[in-house]
């Protein structure tokens, strides 16, 4: 979900994070944590996330891209994508509450920003909330980033490198064309000028969303509609989304995802099917299926042992069928509650030629680093 990208932030930074730090200045005056008999009328939350790994790769680049050689590199968001934000919450009366988030992206490794052209490209909103749900505006993640995250068999970890957030949920469909106000043309995970509900009712989360393109004198063009399911009760969850996307030709792009996922003792299994089928062109499209299984074994109270298959097929006009598999091993050990060290294999067998003839036909990697979160 992250790029290398390092541009400066020249033109607008420095007033930005001036207003930015003085607003945090005030952050001891809000209490965060309280006592659940009593309820600031305020809150403001600073957090982040701290991820580094030393990653070693045959046929892969340091950027996790199909290639001739081998790579070796100090990766940020091998385990969790490095980020930090702010968020807020106001209590109004009544039930109801003001909500806020700004999130950017971070390669740790270089301390640039992951996004040159969105300060905080993660999250961008602004809400209400009541006993009836929570509506949002702003930059947020669709329908089918959100169905992903409760079943995905590798717990939304190695993000760049994870087919259910990459493809499933169109963070690098791989398509060159934006769908949707996604503000790149390399995928659709968040949107921008978006309006999402979510509601939360017993078991159930509903959740729809409308993407708002806002290309002069048109409505449709880059604009977007979603809606997700799901019902979570005990140690079992299923999950559903689908969502359709335009670009600035009309052209669409649909998505839908759908997973389930059960803890038994210390053993949680997850599985998700997800589909995208995009118009490219007057007379072609890209179809693309997902499909995943895995099993995240609590072998000791600290340590966590995580097994993952992913099977990704394409179809493309005039292109013969092709794909990979690829399977991802994680094990991580809890050092505080805030701290984590793991280690990674992945292997990843291509098929008729889905990485180019220039790249190894096979490719794996190793990995092993530290996260932490404040």
């Amino acid at each position: 979900m992250t790029t290398k990208t390092a541009a400066p932030y020249a033109l607008y930074a420095p007033s930005a994070l001036r207003a930015l730090c003085a607003l945090l200045a005030c952050a001891p005056a809000f209490a965060q944590t309280t006592p659940a008999a009593s309820t600031p009328s305020s809150a403001l939350t600073l957090y982040g996330v701290v991820d580094l790994g030393v990653r070693q790769a045959s046929g892969l680049s340091a950027a996790n891209a199909p290639a001739p050689g081998s790579s070796r590199s100090l990766g940020s968001g091998i385990h969790t994508t490095s980020r930090w934000g702010v968020r807020g919450t106001e209590d109004l009366g009544g039930g109801l509450r003001a909500l806020f988030n700004l999130e950017s992206g971070l390669n740790a490794d270089t301390g640039a920003p992951a996004n040159s052209s969105k300060y905080f490209d993660r999250a961008s909103w602004v809400g209400l909330q009541g006993g009836w749900g929570t509506v949002a505006l702003g930059r947020q993640t669709t329908t089918l980033a959100d169905a992903i995250s409760p079943v995905d068999p590798l717990a939304m970890r190695f993000a760049s490198f994870n087919p259910n957030i990459g493809v499933t949920a169109l963070s690098q469909h791989g398509l060159g064309i934006e769908y949707g106000s996604a503000g790149a043309n390399s995928g659709s995970y968040r949107l921008d000028n978006s309006i999402k509900y979510t509601g939360r009712f017993g078991g159930f989360t509903a959740r729809a969303m409308l993407g708002l393109g806002e290309v002069a004198s048109q409505t449709s063009p880059l604009s977007s509609r979603g809606v997700g399911l799901a019902y979570a009760d005990g140690g079992f969850t299923v999950s559903g989304a689908v969502q359709n996307f335009k670009d600035a030709n009309l052209r669409s792009l649909d998505g839908a995802t759908l997973g389930a996922a059960y803890q038994w003792g210390t053993v949680r299994l997850a599985a998700n099917a997800g589909r995208s089928k995009a118009q490219t062109g007057a007379a072609t499209h890209t179809e693309q299926r997902v499909l995943s299984a895995g099993a995240t074994w609590a072998a000791l109270p600290l340590l966590d042992l995580t097994a993952t298959y992913y099977k990704v097929d394409r179809e493309r006009t005039g292109s013969a069928d092709d794909g990979y598999g690829r399977m991802v091993a994680f094990a991580e050990y809890k050092l505080s509650r805030r701290t984590r060290v793991y280690a990674e294999l992945d292997h990843t067998r291509w098929r008729n030629g889905f990485q180019g003839a220039a790249n190894k036909r096979t490719a794996s990697g190793v990995s092993a680093g530290v996260m932490h979160s404040f």
